[in-house]
């Protein structure tokens, strides 16, 4: 038999994978109570409805890393509370967030969070740590490609300057 083989759920975690799980953790509760928070700025429906899936699939990860490191004896982070749902006409038009900004912070935390669920499969030595991120992964990847769809549809989309090339000359 191999090392670190057998059971995995049996295998304890190593110091990096308690980490990512950790902040981890920290990162998604602070996005759901930001998401609250853009929910209450959102005017347009579609960008309301796609933080609310973003919500319930944070909520879905949360539950995972709590069960997965009080399973381990790591302390959680503490969470932001809730927040409270609030009227976006009672939101003064200079304080209030726009919708193109709520979908590229959206965009970003969804690229940023990728990238963390790639590391975090990349440093585990337990089989089923690795498959529970590559499970937000894919999930991740989804809402990101809704999140592009909205973007392109809604005109939000910031494009850099697109490269036409030109030809190489020929070689003589």
């Amino acid at each position: 038999m191999g090392i670190l083989s057998g059971d995995q759920k049996e295998q304890p975690m190593h110091y990096g994978e308690v980490f990512s799980a950790w902040t981890f953790l920290a990162g998604a509760n602070g996005m759901i109570a930001g998401y609250q928070t853009f929910i209450n700025h959102a005017g347009d429906v579609d960008l309301d409805k796609l933080l609310r899936n973003c919500i319930d699939q944070l909520r879905t990860e949360v539950e995972s890393l709590e069960k997965l490191l009080m399973e381990h004896g790591v302390a959680l982070p503490p969470a932001p509370p809730e927040r409270p749902s609030a009227q976006v006409e009672s939101i003064p038009a200079g304080a209030r967030f726009t919708d193109p900004e709520i979908a590229a912070a959206l965009s970003r935390d969804l690229m940023q969070g990728l990238m963390a669920c790639s590391q975090a499969i990349g440093q585990c030595t337990r089989e089923d740590i690795a498959q529970m991120y590559g499970q937000f992964h894919t999930q991740k990847a989804r809402i990101a490609a809704s999140t592009l769809r909205l973007n392109k549809d809604k005109g939000w989309l910031l494009v850099p300057p697109l490269h036409h090339g030109t030809p190489e000359p020929a070689l003589t």
